[in-house]
């Protein structure tokens, strides 16, 4: 389906500007031009879908059901949701808006933020021929894990405050909306359905698109211009500071789960530890600069520091983990 993209990218970069993608400038404009142009349909398409859903069926059913005595399998779900979707941290945004304005429950939500990016199909398939199916299963686990586990704590501690006002009235609206609805035996027509999916299109679409240039035109730099080798010269020794330190340097950078599987390959045969690898690799695809300062468009500086501390400490106990037991798996 994203394959479109990379055609764009490849034509834009090689036939029209003359770069070589084997260049640092040309490799950093197609990556740009790529997950630029993904976003920007996801963020189009998803939100308008999510939104004329929610105007053309009762969805109060469902989120009593994710936010009532069966939350625990809400987590769940959003979690699974998020596993086999196909998007990186800064595409799974736009399903994120959609959700929070279709009134599903923050720590749902946020569950299907964390897992998304960590695990998709991909990623699962080259990670087994990578590492062999045990390691492959327990990652499934652990990043899910992860995800279901971040959702709980959120909920906890009710992140819904620390949302932006525009993301926080979109929930509640949407919360009031489907309780109206509920209420409500005339069905909206199609052309009031389209209007209210495409108000709310405009508005979240006009609040986040210039933060989309900005957090991949920063990810597109660092991606193509990080020397090689570097990762590997300083972290492959083993050291038990090594692990916090490959999640901190994978903070600056920026790929989905299936672009950093080569370089996890690559990682792997320079003798890098499969546990330094797994929380180096996890910080690039859940934890990057590029995410972070798309997602303060939604969060509060509060919460935003609250899910990059649980990130971080997450990557680190798995990175930890698997160096521990990789010599019995």
């Amino acid at each position: 389906m994203f394959e479109i993209f990379t055609d764009l990218a490849t034509w834009l970069v090689v036939d029209i500007f003359g770069l070589s993608r084997t260049t640092k400038l040309g490799d950093a404009l197609h990556f740009f031009i790529e997950d630029t142009t993904k976003i920007f349909f996801l963020l189009l398409i998803m939100i308008y879908a999510i939104a004329l859903l929610r105007a053309s069926m009762n969805v109060e059913g469902i989120r009593d059901y994710l936010a009532g005595k069966h939350s625990g399998v809400g987590y769940l779900l959003g979690s699974s949701f998020g596993a086999i979707t196909p998007f990186c941290s800064c595409s799974s945004i736009p399903v994120f808006l959609g959700f929070t304005s279709a009134g599903i429950p923050v720590g749902i939500t946020m569950s299907f933020l964390i897992t998304s990016p960590l695990i998709n199909e991909v990623a699962v398939l080259l990670l087994l021929s990578l590492l062999g199916w045990k390691f492959t299963l327990l990652y499934i686990v652990v990043g899910m894990s992860v995800g279901i586990l971040g959702g709980i704590f959120l909920d906890a501690i009710k992140a819904e405050r620390w949302l932006q006002s525009f993301a926080a009235k979109a929930l509640e609206r949407g919360q009031n909306t489907v309780r109206v609805k509920a209420k409500q035996s005339a069905i909206l027509s199609l052309k009031q359905r389209h209007t209210f999916a495409k108000e709310e299109l405009s508005e979240i679409f006009g609040r986040v698109w210039k933060w989309v240039i900005v957090g991949v035109g920063l990810g597109s730099a660092l991606h193509g211009f990080v020397p090689d080798g570097w990762i590997q010269a300083h972290l492959g020794d083993g050291q038990w500071w090594s692990v916090p330190s490959a999640v901190l340097l994978g903070i600056p950078l920026y790929s989905n789960a299936t672009g950093v599987i080569p370089v996890m390959e690559s990682l792997l045969k320079q003798g890098l530890p499969i546990g330094t690898t797994l929380a180096f690799c996890m910080s690039t695809v859940a934890a990057s600069f590029p995410e972070f300062i798309l997602l303060k468009q939604v969060m509060q500086w509060r919460l935003l520091a609250i899910l990059f501390i649980l990130l971080l400490s997450a990557f680190t106990l798995i990175g930890w983990t698997f160096n521990f037991l990789s010599p019995f798996i």
